[in-house]
């Protein structure tokens, strides 16, 4: 007979606040690898949803031209990297990248597209050495394959946030609707790719493989385009507040849960506005500065 899967009673923290003296680089710097040409409104969500959960500073690498323009005019506090002209981005050039900055999280795959370039970039980044806290989303978790444990090869944290199709892929079996089985294929995934696993959906399931949190925020408003590039803004800024001091006190699972909770809230706050039917992924980011201020509070 299988054990049952218990939670651990955790209760998500709000991210920790800055110092009166703190600058930009201070509240976090986020480099990006999401979005196409196809798929520019993920760019958007991403980055707008880490500037609202308060990354000090938002940098977007852009293989297409396309971004350039479309992201800079819905997120122009962004900033940018130009590799547009790049057939393919090599892990020997990311490693010098990542180097050479002061990213404090790294946020790959939404809106990619899948293609051999998005597959060769999620190889780069895994094998480039970083050790810089990793979200990987969508088009990122789909150039995996069936092989969750490849995300081994990365040298700092991973968050990972499939939705169970993903989950499903990523594990060769489906992912039952029930809680407790849930649970089970999250630690089962969190076990084979050493990654903290946010499993998406009704009662979003976060565990490093120890501590089990399921989310109670969230409504099936939220079941819509870009909800989930919101979440991994999110993650990125919280994750990305794991660094200098702020580490001290909270961890990388702390920014996972923490993010689900209020991304859920955020929508919890906007359906009861507009009701569930009439709510976009961009209303989760409006909404977002009122869920933080009511979990802090």
């Amino acid at each position: 007979m299988k054990k049952a899967v218990k939670s651990a009673r955790y209760r998500p923290l709000a991210a920790p606040e800055l110092a009166k003296n703190a600058h930009k680089g201070d509240a976090g710097r986020v480099l990006c690898f999401v979005g196409s040409r196809l798929y520019p409104g993920a760019a958007t969500l991403v980055a707008r949803a880490a500037q609202r959960a308060g990354a000090g500073l938002v940098t977007l690498a852009c293989l297409d031209e396309s971004l350039l323009a479309t992201v800079s005019i819905a997120a122009p506090e962004a900033v940018y990297l130009d590799f547009c002209g790049t057939a393919d981005v090599e892990r020997a050039q990311l490693a010098a990248l990542f180097q050479s900055r002061e990213d404090h999280a790294l946020v790959l795959g939404c809106g990619l597209s899948l293609c051999e370039r998005s597959a060769a970039l999620v190889e780069s980044v895994l094998a480039s050495g970083a050790k810089t806290p990793l979200v990987v989303d969508a088009d990122g978790l789909n150039a995996l394959g069936s092989r969750p444990e490849r995300l081994r090869s990365y040298a700092g944290p991973v968050v990972i946030t499939p939705h169970p199709g993903e989950a499903s892929r990523l594990l060769g079996r489906a992912v039952p609707k029930h809680d407790e089985e849930r649970a089970r294929a999250a630690l089962e995934l969190a076990e084979k790719s050493g990654a903290i696993v946010c499993l998406k959906g009704h009662h979003t399931v976060v565990t490093d493989g120890r501590t089990v949190f399921v989310n109670d925020t969230g409504n099936p408003g939220m079941a819509t385009a870009g909800a989930g590039d919101v979440l991994a803004g999110i993650l990125g800024a919280y994750l990305a507040a794991c660094a200098g001091e702020l580490g001290s006190r909270w961890t990388p699972f702390d920014a996972a849960a923490s993010a689900v909770h209020v991304h859920g809230l955020a929508g919890d706050l906007a359906a009861k506005e507009l009701g569930r039917r009439g709510l976009v992924a961009s209303d989760l980011i409006a909404w977002l500065p009122k869920a933080q201020r009511k979990l802090r509070s």
